[in-house]
């Protein structure tokens, strides 16, 4: 009879398969794949899938606001949702890597022109955050890294 080593399981490990799990399981309300906003503003009922398989509805009212509001040359570009990141080490901030979500909050006068990408990165306060979610229902998500 062959026996195969296996090391021991320490508790870090186990907890860390556990943390992954979770995270995912937190996850599975992120919208799959993010969509157009000039391709939702058409739509009836405008939905998407989320990982976990799930609908998930835009608010018509806020898709048309933001039609409404956006120049041109960012309806054309913008995917919805905006995905915001949480990241555990960083309990007072979120991070934004979606570069034309910038330009959208920058034209909405959600965000000060003066912010700028850093590495691809933009951390934005969680108080800042909340209150463009709350005004803007549907259009925003975020997601655990």
């Amino acid at each position: 009879m062959s026996m195969t080593f296996r090391p021991p399981l320490s508790d870090e490990s186990v907890l860390k398969r556990w943390m992954a799990l979770e995270m995912g399981r937190m996850n599975d309300g992120v919208v799959a794949e993010r969509r157009r906003l000039s391709d939702l503003v058409r739509e009836t009922t405008p939905v998407s899938i989320t990982r976990g398989g799930k609908e998930f509805a835009y608010d018509k009212s806020t898709l048309q606001l933001l039609w409404g509001k956006l120049p041109e040359s960012i309806r054309t570009r913008i995917k919805l949702p905006i995905i915001f990141y949480f990241d555990s080490t960083v309990t007072d901030s979120f991070l934004l890597t979606d570069a034309i979500a910038l330009e959208v909050f920058q034209s909405l006068g959600e965000l000060s022109e003066m912010r700028e990408f850093i590495g691809g990165r933009l951390w934005v306060g969680r108080a800042i955050v909340f209150a463009i979610m709350r005004k803007y229902p549907s259009s925003i998500q975020i997601m655990v890294r």
